[in-house]
């Protein structure tokens, strides 16, 4: 089932999300959910405060941007093949590299897409969707995806990593973000 992508400005994307057990309810019907949700929207992660859970849960399929990408950029992520991948209850481990700035947007903020600097490599910790514990480093462009997934699990969003300034510039589409006033191809849910 698809299922509507929180808008920013919604408390609960300012929420630090909780750490679920193997019998939270309907779980492999959410994960299923998310996945297609996911997919209609055009996205390549969703984390569970989008779709209005405060649970510790993201899907990363990052195997679409590197088949995606031609070989001159594939080249400069080498170590990068790219994942599909749930992550429950993650807790980042390690981060490493240099930062690296790349054009990212969201889902739940529409329509804007800005630079934004993140550690070239994370190693995290999680359960797969069968519970079973995962410790695992990841580089490149999937880092950079689960970083901005693992941001909503913890409360942050992408515009957090700008400087004030550009935050400032962008204050009006956000706020019209936050009160409905776009138009996206997937269905949104808007705080009251």
């Amino acid at each position: 089932m698809i299922l509507p992508i929180v808008a920013y400005g919604n408390p609960i994307l300012r929420t630090v999300a909780k750490d679920i057990s193997p019998d939270y309810p309907g779980l492999q019907q959410l994960l299923l959910d998310m996945w297609e949700t996911m997919y209609y929207s055009n996205g390549v992660g969703l984390a569970a405060p989008q779709i209005n859970r405060d649970i510790r849960i993201f899907v990363v399929d990052s195997l679409q941007i590197i088949e995606g990408m031609d070989e001159d950029e594939k080249g400069e992520f080498p170590e990068d093949k790219g994942i599909k991948e749930v992550f429950i209850n993650a807790h980042i481990k390690q981060l490493d590299g240099e930062p690296w700035p790349y054009n990212e947007g969201c889902l739940s903020i529409p329509k804007i897409r800005e630079d934004v600097y993140r550690p070239e490599e994370v190693t995290l910790e999680y359960v797969n969707e069968h519970f079973e514990p995962q410790v695992k480093t990841f580089t490149g462009i999937t880092a950079r995806v689960i970083l901005h997934e693992y941001d909503h699990i913890e409360g942050k969003l992408f515009i957090d990593h700008l400087k004030p300034l550009k935050r400032k510039l962008l204050k009006g589409k956000l706020d019209d973000i936050a009160k409905g006033k776009i138009r996206v191809d997937y269905k949104m849910m808007f705080a009251k």
